[in-house]
């Protein structure tokens, strides 16, 4: 939130509007998908003009980056309960699992158009992905500061893609989303013994 109110072109919609506004989208994206999304359709929705929206996010590829953006309770950086397993799972239960699947129902369907639209993808990287990267790498190194993992231990660098794993896999083998219950049971089994804890 505090990269949107940063940015000077933002300044006129209040907290509570851009909130309400961010939830609109998010529930059109879910209805139509990123294909189908307009301005035209998020403006009809949030009864705003395509001018404003315009004005204030450039376009849907940074309106939808940062909706998701906003829909997220808190950074991995922000959660620190001293354990690396206590800050995982403090990660798992921000959400439950109805809101994960609707999560995973967003992302597949933004998987697909990221592939074919370059502007998409950009947005998303700099406002969603990036930011998760760096919050969990801070995660890490602050797990690596107390002695919980060797600096040194390789696994570090695919903690990631395990995640990241974790919710794709789950879906094409079982066909079930990833739940609270899935994905304790994971990070457990393979995501800390990996890590030597």
């Amino acid at each position: 939130m505090a990269e949107v109110a940063a940015s000077p072109r933002r300044s006129r919609i209040s907290p509570e509007r851009e909130a309400e506004l961010y939830e609109a989208v998010l529930e059109l994206l879910r209805e139509v998908g990123y294909d189908g999304l307009t301005m035209d359709a998020i403006a009809t929705r949030t009864r705003s003009s395509k001018a404003t929206l315009y004005r204030q996010w450039g376009g849907k590829a940074e309106l939808v980056a940062r909706a998701l953006r906003h829909d997220k309770p808190a950074s991995m950086a922000d959660i620190d309960t001293g354990s690396l397993r206590g800050d995982f799972m403090r990660m798992v239960a921000l959400h439950d699992d109805c809101k994960m699947e609707q999560d995973q129902a967003l992302m597949r369907a933004l998987f697909h158009a990221v592939h074919e639209n370059p502007e998409l993808h950009k947005a998303l990287r700099q406002l969603l992905i990036e930011p998760e990267i760096t919050g969990l790498n801070e995660l890490l190194r602050r797990a690596v500061a107390r002695g919980e993992i060797a600096a040194d231990n390789p696994a570090l660098e695919y903690v990631i893609h395990m995640l990241v794993g974790a919710f794709v896999a789950r879906g094409l083998v079982e066909e079930r989303p990833a739940d609270q219950e899935f994905l304790r049971s994971y990070i457990n089994a393979v995501i800390l013994p990996a890590l030597g804890v």
